[in-house]
C-alpha cells in the first residue's frame, strides 16, 4: 500500500509517496516522471512524512540536514548503484556524469557511459534527498533535472550560500 502527502517548499508544491515505513518518491509537482496515476491513500499524518517534512525544513532554511529519513528506493541494481553514488555527494559540491560513470565502471568492473548514468539521475524517484541536483555536465553546465533546470541552478545556489 502507498500514502502520499503533500508540502509547500520555496521551489513549488512537492508530492511525497511512502509506503508507510519509508520515502518511496518526492516529487515536484508537473516534473518529469511524475507518478500521475498512482494509487494510493492519503497519508499526511505518517511519521515518515512528518520526518520528511523537517528534513525539508532544515534543508530549505538552515542548510545540511542531519536527520536521516529511511528510504526505499525501486529500480534495477544499475539504477540503485547510481542512486547510492548520489547520496556520497557531498553537501554543496557537484560531480559530473562522466566522473559518476568512471567510478561505477571501476566499481562495479564494467564499462558504463555517462548517458547510462544520465539516464538512472533523471530516474532517481526522490529528488533533493538523492541528490540529483548536483550532478552537472562537462565543464559544470547545469543539464537536465527532471524539475526542471531552474530548480536545479535555485537547489545549487542555496547548498552554496548554507555550506
Amino acid at each position: 500500500m502507498l500514502y502520499t502527502a503533500h508540502v509547500s517548499s520555496p521551489l513549488g508544491e512537492i508530492l511525497l509517496v511512502g509506503d508507510g515505513e519509508a520515502l518511496c518518491g518526492l516529487y515536484f509537482e508537473g516534473q518529469r516522471h511524475f507518478p500521475a496515476a498512482l494509487e494510493a491513500e492519503d497519508g499526511e499524518e505518517l511519521a515518515v512524512f512528518e520526518k520528511t517534512r523537517a528534513w525539508l525544513k532544515e534543508y530549505f532554511t538552515a542548510g545540511a540536514p542531519t536527520a536521516e529519513v529511511p528510504l526505499r528506493l525501486d529500480g534495477t541494481a544499475f539504477q540503485r548503484a547510481v542512486w547510492e553514488r548520489l547520496r556520497a555527494i557531498p553537501y554543496g559540491e557537484t560531480v559530473s556524469y562522466g566522473v559518476l560513470a568512471e567510478e561505477l565502471s571501476r566499481q562495479r568492473g564494467k564499462p558504463c557511459s555517462a548517458r547510462a548514468v544520465g539516464g538512472a539521475v533523471g530516474r532517481n524517484p526522490v529528488s533533493i534527498l538523492v541528490p540529483c541536483h548536483r550532478v552537472v555536465g562537462a565543464g559544470g553546465s547545469l543539464t537536465g533535472y527532471a524539475g526542471g533546470t531552474w530548480r536545479k541552478e535555485r537547489l545549487l545556489e542555496l547548498e552554496r550560500k548554507t555550506k
